[in-house]
């Protein structure tokens, strides 16, 4: 059972007391990613990330691993297009000090200059790693082909020279404006004490903290974009995608039933088809991202350059295939079942109850509880997935990415 309530300064929280665990996991989520920063700010908000880790005005950079290490505790955060969480796991008896961590990283990192520059070393070898992974230089790459030179359509991690224009001042200013009271979500599931909201009014209630709420830049779909980036690699990353539903769309449930019959695993109809048949791929999977007003559904595969229009055919074939005939009775019983354990298996995880409740908080999206989400899965049938099959492989919406050596991606896909 989720309580949500809000701090005195304005910050919404949402816990979930199981206490019959000894751990507790805590997120803080701000609704802050690279869709909220400006051309010359890109990267801005996963730098932030990183800085936060740099030390404060108390804990320098080790001492900040060291309180949570030797609690026996977890630490660690991450950056979307859309929002960042800084989040803990440990001993239910020491939620004290990881609310004092973590708000201790938010709200008084010191953004010094000279960890700055570190820093920015640090994230362009990360960038540098990326761009030796085709897969990685293959997903930006779909973005950027459906969103374009925006916001929507940048990297997360910017690039080597929209880092170097972000100083400290421009770092502080920005996270002044966009880590406000009504911009984070904090998010807490496990076991811990009656006196969980004095402590968070004690940590997360400062009294310099603004309270604006923060702009998401509209980002709309663009169809018919192909992107290619020349690579010697042994592969070819192909990824072909559709515009899809946005993230507060109850069609999801359909959507996860149809790709776990399509795209989604092992015994999936592109795995099984493509690679165990022909050995054509190694991998090949088909996913849904999901954003505010927003999504694409993609198709992914790695293949030798001699077998990218082979894969294509076959790919283009499973897609008419199931676009005709749907999915079966017992395709549709088998996927909600596999859907429902799937869920409960990851339901047994603080940390994916933490994440899942702070998340539909921040996009502002009902928590649910899981019977509710079994009821939707359960609700699924053979009219709802074939609506959402037709809604997100409309040919018309589609666009391609390809990384390797490969020319053209013209006229590969033969969809109907």
């Amino acid at each position: 059972m989720h309580t949500i309530t809000k701090l005195s300064n304005g910050i919404r929280v949402v816990y979930e007391k199981i206490d019959y665990l000894k751990s507790v996991s805590v997120g803080v989520w701000v609704g802050n990613g690279s869709r909220c920063e400006k051309k010359d700010e890109n990267g801005m908000s996963h730098f932030i990330e990183h800085m936060f880790f740099k030390g404060t005005n108390k804990r320098d950079a080790k001492q900040i691993a060291f309180d949570i290490d030797s609690i026996g505790g977890q630490i660690n955060a991450f950056t979307t297009r859309e929002y960042t969480c800084y989040y803990t796991k440990t001993l239910d008896e020491h939620i004290d000090i990881a609310l004092d961590v973590l708000s201790d990283m938010i709200f008084n990192s010191k953004l010094d200059e000279k960890s700055l520059d570190l820093e920015r070393n640090v994230i362009i070898e990360e960038i540098n790693m990326y761009d030796d992974e085709p897969e990685e230089i293959v997903a930006d790459l779909i973005i950027e082909a459906a969103y374009g030179n925006n916001s929507m359509g940048r990297p997360i991690l910017g690039t080597k020279e929209s880092l170097f224009g972000i100083s400290s001042k421009k770092m502080s200013d920005y996270i002044k404006t966009h880590y406000t009271t009504k911009n984070i979500v904090i998010s807490i599931s496990g076991n811990f004490g009656d006196n969980l909201c004095d402590l968070l009014e004690k940590y997360f209630v400062k009294s310099q903290t603004a309270d604006n709420a923060v702009k998401i830049f509209e980002c709309d779909y663009k169809s018919g974009n192909n992107l290619i980036r020349a690579k010697d690699c042994e592969q070819v990353q192909l990824i072909a995608g559709f515009k899809s539903i946005d993230v507060k769309d109850d069609a999801v449930y359909s959507l996860l039933v149809f790709n776990n019959v399509f795209g989604g695993g092992m015994s999936a109809r592109l795995f099984q088809n493509i690679r165990e048949k022909y050995g054509l791929v190694y991998s090949v999977f088909a996913y849904h991202a999901a954003y505010m007003g927003t999504g694409m559904f993609n198709i992914s595969a790695a293949m030798a350059p001699q077998n990218v229009k082979k894969v294509c055919e076959l790919i283009s074939n499973e897609i008419n295939i199931i676009k005709r005939d749907k999915l079966s009775d017992e395709e549709l019983r088998i996927a909600k079942e596999q859907l429902k354990g799937n869920y409960i298996l990851s339901y047994e995880s603080t940390g994916s109850r933490m994440q899942a409740a702070g998340r539909n908080l921040l996009l502002e999206k009902d928590i649910i509880s899981p019977d509710e989400v079994l009821d939707k899965i359960n609700k699924v049938n053979s009219n709802s997935v074939a609506e959402i099959i037709d809604r997100v492989l409309d040919v018309n919406t589609l666009n391609i990415a390809a990384v390797g050596q490969i020319d053209s991606v013209n006229e590969l896909f033969n969809l109907q």
